[in-house]
């Protein structure tokens, strides 16, 4: 869920920001007092593309004076510190050419070259943070599964294996934590006690939360626990990809955020161990049973290991940045790139997106920014993208299958270890199928993902669900079970398991992004919460075979909620979303069922000809409005620096 959410509120030097960058004082976002709403559109779209390169058309004598303006007003005024600045300054505003800069020493031009032919080559303390924002991923996973297990126990010492709303409500309270309180204290926390304090605080918090659910001895005590968990979950899964965003390099940025995805989805597997691994342990005296209290209290331990790493690694410079602390901000880059002249050019590009920020945030106001998400059109229709994609993560079924896999299987015929043992099987598919998504979301695109595995995952649920009409004594009955479970597993892994938070990231513009995803996280933990507390009953009012084909049924929606309402966003700049995103809906469903006819047509009935639709959006250069140049398009790629992965 990879959005910055901690804008910049310091107030730096009256001469760095009068005096060293009085050019973005005077080109930056117009005042929204006045003007038709067609100016105010292109008062928007102006603060977004300002936001997007904030550096356009300067020249280098100019870019060389500001990066030295820079750096003496920030307190960096050794020799080498005023040459790196100098340097980087120019860099940022075209990070892919550097002919042009002859001061750059072979080392330095090696480098900055490597970025894009070896991106994978970087210090050693850049893989440490990766290292410990994989942990929390794996916190997060383990979190959400060891429950899986548990509950087969649990519910039977607490007395609610009859209520099915009492046991979806008990597993379901973190989600309700994390929609209602936790995604809304992620900012604070995170302005208060940086990117390294908010994982520090919500790790403690979940293990805290895991050790306090093992000596639970109700279900109303279990309950308050696990909403407990929401504190640690919420936080945790917003800060820590901005974590990974803001230290890594822009062309490594979009795979660093990814492998949060691969990394929860291991930390799934891992659950679903401890779950199997502590199944035999017996009760040994221990009122109401040792097994599932250990399931529980699993989880704390990748919790612990992060706590006691997370102050190793060094901060996040954006975050310094906002506390003003600039000598602080250019030690810790230091320490995450080879050479100086990449760490300032990284740490002056990223002072001068937050004075342009501050600027916007000034300009439109954040109350006028939250109505301009439901008021402009082009905003609109990317928060009902946005909130499709989201919404279909948890209504596919995914998380029916990784909170109650074990339920399911034993409905199935499975003994309790062979449920348990199934289990695992899925959280293995759920994390090697989620490797490939590095691939697959950047090569075929997020909606032609969506559109090929909605399908597939309907077929699976349908599978699944039918397959509990087959006889119980027959060996098909249960392998089929597992097979159409394991099967949805594999199509969902590279479809919306990492599309949604990729695309939500995107599709906004970059001056409401923050609250486009504010919005999109709340929406997703809050039907996570809805899922969690309906399936039992579900399961119990439907049998097994309604009840997957419920959600088989939402994925069939799901298809045509994305065909007609959420256009594609891969590879596209800033400007080429505006145009994609700013199309009455009406002509986009038409669109969308052009598509599905030409796709009809060429693919099963092998007709040959026929002109391939083309979005609305990407219709010449009149978009929809009719007014030539509203929206110039510009050549896909690196806009200002700043490449696919950097829009997360």
């Amino acid at each position: 869920m990879a959005v910055d959410t901690d804008k910049a509120h310091n107030r730096s030097n009256s001469t760095t920001s009068k005096a060293s960058y009085a050019h973005h004082d005077d080109t930056g976002t117009p005042s929204s007092h006045h003007g038709s709403p067609e100016s105010l559109k292109h008062q928007r779209l102006e603060a977004s593309r300002k936001l997007a390169n904030p550096l356009a058309g300067l020249s280098h004598e100019r870019l060389y004076q500001m990066g030295e303006e820079y750096a003496v007003n920030a307190g960096l005024t050794s020799d080498e510190d005023l040459r790196a600045f100098r340097l980087g300054a120019v860099i940022a505003s075209n990070q892919t050419d550097y002919s042009s800069i002859s001061e750059l020493t072979d080392r330095e031009r090696e480098v900055l070259e490597r970025e894009t032919t070896h991106k994978w080559s970087n210090p050693r303390m850049l893989y440490w943070v990766i290292a410990i924002c994989s942990l929390c991923a794996a916190v997060q996973g383990m979190d959400e599964t060891v429950v899986n297990g548990a509950q087969i126990f649990y519910k039977e010492a607490f007395g609610i294996a009859e209520d099915t709303w009492l046991i979806g409500l008990t597993n379901g309270a973190p989600y309700l934590c994390c929609a209602i309180v936790g995604c809304w204290v992620t900012e604070p926390m995170n302005k208060r006690f940086g990117r390294r304090g908010t994982i520090f605080i919500s790790c403690a918090i979940s293990a805290l939360a895991c050790f306090w659910q093992a000596f639970a001895n109700t279900w109303y005590h279990m309950f308050i626990a696990r909403f407990f968990l929401g504190f640690g979950i919420g936080p945790k899964s917003a800060t820590t990809p901005i974590f990974a965003a803001e230290c890594s390099p822009p062309r490594l940025r979009g795979a660093l955020v990814m492998q949060w995805q691969m990394w929860t989805a291991f930390g799934i597997m891992i659950g679903y161990v401890a779950d199997l691994a502590f199944y035999p342990v017996p009760d040994r005296g221990i009122p109401l049973g040792l097994n599932w209290r250990l399931m529980m209290g699993s989880a704390l331990i990748p919790a612990v290991v992060v706590c006691c790493l997370a102050y190793v690694c060094p901060e996040s410079p954006r975050w310094y940045l906002t506390k003003n602390r600039h000598k602080d901000a250019f030690a810790s880059v230091c320490q995450l790139r080879h050479e100086k002249v990449q760490a300032a050019r990284d740490l002056f590009y990223t002072h001068i997106l937050l004075k342009a920020e501050e600027q916007t945030t000034a300009n439109i106001g954040t109350r006028n920014r939250i109505k301009e998400v439901f008021t402009i059109r082009r905003n609109r229709n990317a928060m009902i993208a946005s909130e499709i994609v989201m919404f279909m993560q948890q209504f596919c079924g995914v998380n029916v299958i990784a909170y109650f896999s074990s339920e399911i299987f034993r409905e199935a015929g499975y003994s309790e270890v062979e449920a348990l043992a199934a289990s695992l099987g899925f959280g293995v598919i759920n994390f090697l199928f989620a490797i490939p998504a590095f691939y697959t979301i950047d090569t075929y695109g997020r909606r032609n993902l969506l559109l090929t595995t909605f399908p597939l995952m309907a077929l699976f649920m349908f599978f699944t669900g039918f397959s509990f009409w087959i006889p119980e004594d027959s060996p098909a009955h249960i392998g089929c079970i597992a097979l159409g479970i394991y099967l949805f597993g594999i199509v969902y892994s590279p479809g919306e398991g990492p599309v949604p938070f990729t695309y939500s990231a995107e599709a906004y513009p970059l001056y409401i992004r923050a609250i486009g995803m504010s919005f999109a996280t709340a929406t997703t933990w809050f039907f996570n919460f809805v899922l969690a507390l309906t399936w039992p009953s579900l399961l119990e009012a439907f049998r097994p075979q309604g009840a997957f084909s419920w959600y088989g049924g939402w994925n069939i929606v799901g298809f045509f909620l994305v065909l007609f309402l959420v256009p594609e966003t891969k590879e596209k700049t800033l400007e080429e979303l505006d145009r994609v995103f700013d199309v009455d809906l009406r002509r986009m469903m038409a669109f969308g069922a052009r598509q599905a006819g030409w796709f009809w047509g060429r693919y099963v009935m092998r007709r040959k000809g026929g002109r391939k639709p083309v979005h609305p959006g990407e219709e010449g250069l009149d978009g929809d409005s009719g007014e030539e140049g509203e929206f110039l398009g510009e050549k896909k790629g690196v806009v200002g620096g700043m490449d696919g992965a950097e829009r997360v």
